[in-house]
C-alpha cells in the first residue's frame, strides 16, 4: 500500500454528490457571519447582501452564456424540474384554452433522471391536461434517437432531455436534439445537472427554454441550485410569496448557499482550480486499466468517446452488484450501483435497459465518478485498492481465473426479499446440497459450487407436498441429510452418522431445514439445540433453537450495541475478547482488518449457523460482531443472544462509523 492508509476514504461517487470546495466553505461562513443582511432590504447590511447575490449571477451569466434570459436561484435540481415542468404546462393549458394547436404529447429521455417523468406525470395529472407521456428511446451508446424524435416533435408540447447522464456520463448530442425540434412549437428542457463544469454551455445560442442546475454536484453545498430560463419562455412560479428574485421564487433566499456557489463558480471561471478534460480523461484510462487487470471480463457499458471524462459505468460477469459494491466499500473505495436517488432499490438500471444491454449488465452495474479537483497521487492509490480489491475476489474463487480455495464444511446462507436459501458443502467429498434454492439466487449458488469444485448432490424444497414421499436420504460424506414430513410440511434434518444409518436421533441432529412457522412440531425430532434454519425472514432472521424459543421473552433484552468509543473502551477492559468480521470474505481480505486496524476473525454472516455450536460450547468467550454497516452484525449478536450466549455484543453503525477517516474527496 501506498503512504496513504486504508483508513483513507477514497470517494469515487462524484455524480451523487461532492466535498465542498473550501472556497466555498469560506465563502459561506463568510455570508453568514459578515453578509447575513437580507437582500431584499434597503440598508447598508441589505445592500452588501445583494451584491454578493449579484455578483453571484454576473458570474453564472457570463459562463453558462445566459444572454438576455433569467438566472433564478433557488434549493436545486429538483425544485428547477418542477418549476420549468409547471411553466411549460400552464403555458400548453393556456394556449389550448385560447383555441392554439398544441401537441399532445410529453416527451421525455428514456434515460432521463427519475426527477423528469414523475415531475411530468405530477404535473400532467393536477392540471388535469391528460397529455400522453412518451420515453423518447435511445440508441445502444444511450444517446437519444433523433430519428424518433423528428418524427415525434410534431406532436410533441414539451422535450425533456438532459446533457449529460448521471449513470453512464454519456453525453447527449444538444444541437443534434436542436436541430431535430428546429421546426416544432414543443418547449424544450435539459437537464444540465451533471453537465455544470463539465461541458462548454452557451446556452443564448440554443433554443432551451430551460435548464436546472445543482451547486452540490459540483463542490457547492446541498440546498442550493439555479433555474436558466430564456428570454421569451413562458414561467410560472412554483413558489409565491414575498416576490423574491424579481417575483420569480419567492423566499429570503439562501445568501450562504449563493454565496458558496458563487465562489465555485469563479474558481470555474478563474480556470485554476480544476482539472482540464485532457488531464481528466488521462486519469480515467488509469482506472480503465486497473480495473481491467483487477476484474477479467469487465464490460463498460458506454464507449468513452460519448461520456463525461469524470465517469466510468461497467459490469463484471459473475459477480453482482452488491458483492463488488462490499468489496470496494471493505476497501474504503466509496462507489455507486446506478443513481444514488434509487441505489437503495434492489432493481435493475433502467438507464442501461433502455440501452438494451443484456439484463445481467444492467442488474449487476456499478458507476465510478471522481471529480476535476483530483491529483494523480489520488489516482494511484484508487488503482491500487482497486487491485487490492481484484485479489480478494480471486482468493475467495469468485473470478473466474481464480484458483480453486481449499474446501471447507459448511452450512450457508443466502437470502432474497425474505426468503433464506441454504447449501450444505462437505469437504470431504466435494458434495454439496441446496435446501429452496430460489431463481434470484441461482447465479450465486452456481458461483459457490464452481468456486469450490463442489459437485451438487441434490437440490430440496421445504415447501414440495410430496417430497418426504419420493426423496430418499442425501449422504454428504460423514453426514447425513434425512427428510421428514411434518404437520403436511416436509423438514431436512442434518446430522454425523455412520454409512449404514438412515435415521437420526434428536441429539445427533446439528441443524434442521424448514419452511413452517411452529416449530413445537419438530420437538421429538430435534435436540433442545438443534440450530432450526428457516425458509423465511418472517420465521427468524437468521437460525433458532427448540430451546430458544421456549425462553423466548423470559429475560429481559441487554444492549448490546457498542459506539466506536464504547469499543475501545471494551477492548480495554476486555483483552481476551475475540472480534469477528461478519461480511464476505472478499470484503475481509480487501479490508485493512478490524476496527482501528485490529486483528479479527472471519466468519461470514451467511456462515454462521456452522460456527454456533462452537461458541455454545464455550459461553463464557466475550465476541464483538462487526460488519460494514451494523446490520448484519446486529442480525449475528441478536441470534448468538436468542440462543443463550449472553456475553456478545457488536459494533452499532458498523466500520462506516467506526472513526472519522479523513476522505479523499474525489467527487465531480
Amino acid at each position: 500500500m501506498s503512504s496513504r492508509t486504508m483508513s483513507t476514504e477514497i470517494y469515487l461517487d462524484g455524480n451523487a454528490t461532492t466535498a465542498v470546495l473550501p472556497a466555498a466553505i469560506d465563502a459561506a461562513l463568510h455570508a453568514m457571519a459578515q453578509g447575513f443582511g437580507n437582500p431584499s432590504s434597503s440598508h447598508g447590511a441589505g445592500l452588501k447582501a445583494k451584491a454578493l447575490m449579484d455578483d453571484a449571477r454576473a458570474c453564472a451569466h457570463r459562463l453558462l452564456g445566459v444572454g438576455d434570459g433569467r438566472l433564478v436561484f433557488n434549493s436545486g435540481a429538483t425544485e428547477g424540474i418542477q418549476t420549468a415542468v409547471l411553466s411549460a404546462l400552464c403555458a400548453i393549458r393556456d394556449r389550448r384554452a385560447a383555441g392554439q394547436r398544441v401537441g399532445s404529447l410529453l416527451v421525455y429521455g428514456a434515460t432521463e433522471h427519475k426527477a423528469v417523468p414523475e415531475a411530468l406525470a405530477h404535473w400532467n395529472r393536477l392540471l388535469g391536461l391528460d397529455l400522453l407521456l412518451y420515453a423518447l428511446p435511445v440508441d445502444a451508446s444511450g444517446r437519444h434517437d433523433l430519428d424518433a424524435l423528428r418524427a415525434l416533435a410534431p406532436e410533441a408540447a414539451l422535450v425533456c432531455t438532459m446533457a449529460a447522464n448521471n449513470e453512464t456520463g454519456v453525453i447527449s448530442d444538444l444541437d443534434g436534439i436542436g436541430a431535430a425540434l428546429a421546426h416544432s412549437s414543443a418547449l424544450w428542457m435539459v437537464d444540465c445537472v451533471q453537465g455544470l463544469g463539465k461541458l462548454a454551455l452557451n446556452l443564448q445560442t440554443t433554443r432551451i427554454d430551460y435548464a436546472p442546475f445543482s451547486g452540490h454536484k459540483l463542490f457547492a453545498p446541498k440546498g442550493i441550485g439555479m433555474l436558466y430560463v430564456r428570454a421569451e419562455a413562458p414561467f410560472t412560479p412554483l413558489i409565491m410569496g414575498g416576490g423574491q428574485e424579481s417575483g420569480l421564487r419567492s423566499g429570503t433566499e439562501n445568501m450562504a448557499g449563493i454565496a458558496a456557489l458563487g465562489a465555485v463558480l469563479h474558481a470555474l471561471e478563474e480556470g485554476k482550480t480544476f482539472r482540464s478534460h485532457a488531464e481528466l480523461d488521462g486519469f480515467r484510462e488509469r482506472l480503465a486499466a486497473s480495473l481491467r487487470r483487477a476484474l477479467p471480463g469487465i464490460v463498460f457499458n458506454a464507449a468513452f468517446e460519448h461520456t463525461l471524462p469524470t465517469t466510468l459505468n461497467f459490469s463484471v460477469p459473475g459477480l453482482a452488484a452488491r458483492e463488488l459494491l462490499d468489496v470496494f466499500d471493505a476497501a474504503a473505495v466509496r462507489v455507486s450501483s446506478g443513481s444514488a436517488c434509487s441505489a437503495a432499490k434492489a432493481a435493475p438500471s433502467y438507464v442501461l435497459q433502455a440501452m438494451g444491454l443484456p439484463d445481467w449488465r444492467s442488474s449487476s452495474a456499478i458507476r465510478m465518478s471522481f471529480g476535476a479537483t483530483i491529483d494523480s497521487a489520488s489516482i494511484d492509490e484508487a488503482c491500487a485498492r482497486i487491485e487490492r480489491c481484484g485479489a480478494a475476489l480471486r482468493s475467495a474463487g469468485l473470478l473466474p481465473d481464480a484458483k480453486v480455495p481449499p474446501a471447507a464444511d459448511g452450512v450457508v446462507q443466502l437470502s432474497y426479499a425474505g426468503r433464506h436459501s441454504w447449501l450444505v458443502f462437505d469437504a470431504a467429498s466435494r458434495a454439496a446440497a441446496v435446501i429452496d434454492a430460489q431463481p434470484e439466487l441461482q447465479a450465486r449458488i452456481d458461483a459457490l459450487l464452481h468456486s469450490g469444485g463442489y459437485a451438487l448432490r441434490a437440490s430440496l424444497r421445504t415447501a414440495a407436498a410430496d417430497t418426504a414421499d419420493t426423496a430418499a436420504p442425501v449422504r454428504l460424506g460423514a453426514r447425513l441429510l434425512l427428510p421428514c414430513r411434518v404437520a403436511d410440511a416436509t423438514i431436512y434434518l442434518l446430522g454425523r452418522a455412520d454409512a449404514a444409518q438412515t435415521t437420526l436421533a434428536p441429539a445427533a441432529v446439528r441443524h434442521a431445514f424448514t419452511g413452517q412457522a411452529a416449530l413445537a412440531p419438530l420437538a421429538g425430532l430435534l435436540g433442545g439445540d438443534s440450530l432450526v434454519c428457516p425458509a423465511s425472514e418472517t420465521q427468524s432472521a437468521f437460525c433458532t433453537s427448540l430451546r430458544a424459543e421456549a425462553r423466548a421473552g423470559q429475560t429481559a433484552a441487554d444492549d448490546v450495541n457498542l459506539d466506536a468509543a464504547g469499543l475501545a473502551a471494551f477492548l480495554q477492559s476486555n483483552p481476551n475478547v475475540l472480534l469477528v468480521d461478519v461480511r464476505e470474505a472478499y470484503e475481509h481480505a480487501a479490508s485493512a482488518g478490524g476496527p482501528g486496524g485490529r486483528a479479527a476473525l472471519n466468519i461470514p454472516l451467511s456462515r454462521l449457523a456452522q460456527q454456533i455450536e462452537a461458541w455454545q460450547h464455550n459461553p463464557s468467550q466475550p465476541l464483538v460482531f462487526f460488519c460494514r454497516s451494523g446490520n448484519r452484525s446486529a442480525k449475528a449478536v441478536h441470534c448468538l443472544r436468542r440462543l443463550g450466549h449472553t456475553q456478545c455484543w457488536h459494533l452499532a453503525g458498523g466500520m462506516a462509523m467506526s472513526a472519522a477517516a479523513p476522505v479523499l474527496a474525489l467527487a465531480a
